[in-house]
């Protein structure tokens, strides 16, 4: 068999980061364009699936294509990838003080076209938040095209008072599950 070429579907410095922990270097980054709107009624766990899929699937190479998306929901309710300081407070204001799952989904489409995919599932409680604590956050930018408003890696980190689950897949890119399905695909890895 020949050399195995892996194109990573996303623009997340922090998934190539955390791709590198397994030492593997993607031949190519190549975001995917798609539709990120849930569906009317969708359930985060298989909304987060759909995503990694449709990314998987959007990037056109003869390769392997690793995808993946992260979706913070408190309860059924999909929390958005804020992009203005109104979401992420609204967000932030919500899940002070209570549990929220974090969902990351990893995909794997190999170089014949079959997807192999993989969903972690994270609790996470925040402190209760103060308004000024939200203020210092929100001051801080981290929250900008981050689901449910916060980076696991940032100064949020500080503000969680226990989680359960994979740190690296709150962070976007769940590692042991990623690990498994690049092995069964034939990569090297330690």
């Amino acid at each position: 068999m020949g050399a195995l070429h892996l194109t990573l579907a996303s623009a997340s410095p922090r998934r190539r980061d955390l791709l590198a922990r397994l030492g593997v270097t993607p031949d190519a980054v190549m975001p995917a364009d798609i539709d990120e709107t849930p569906l009317k009624g969708e359930r985060p766990r298989d909304y987060a699936l759909r995503m990694g899929r449709e990314k998987a699937l959007a990037i056109e190479t003869d390769g392997c294509v690793l995808a993946g998306d992260t979706v913070v929901a408190v309860g059924r309710r999909i929390l958005p990838k804020t992009e203005e300081e109104h979401e992420a407070r609204a967000c932030l204001k919500l899940m002070s003080g209570r549990r929220h799952v974090v969902l990351s989904s990893v995909v794997l489409r190999g170089a014949d076209g079959k997807l192999h995919e993989r969903l972690n599932e994270n609790v996470v409680r925040f402190k209760n938040l103060s308004a000024q604590e939200i203020d210092a956050y929100i001051a801080s930018g981290e929250w900008r095209g981050k689901a449910g408003g916060y980076a696991i890696q940032g100064q949020a980190e500080a503000l969680i008072q226990w989680m359960r689950g994979s740190h690296s897949g709150v962070m976007g890119l769940p590692l042991y599950e990623t690990r498994a399905l690049l092995k069964t695909a034939g990569f090297e890895i330690g």
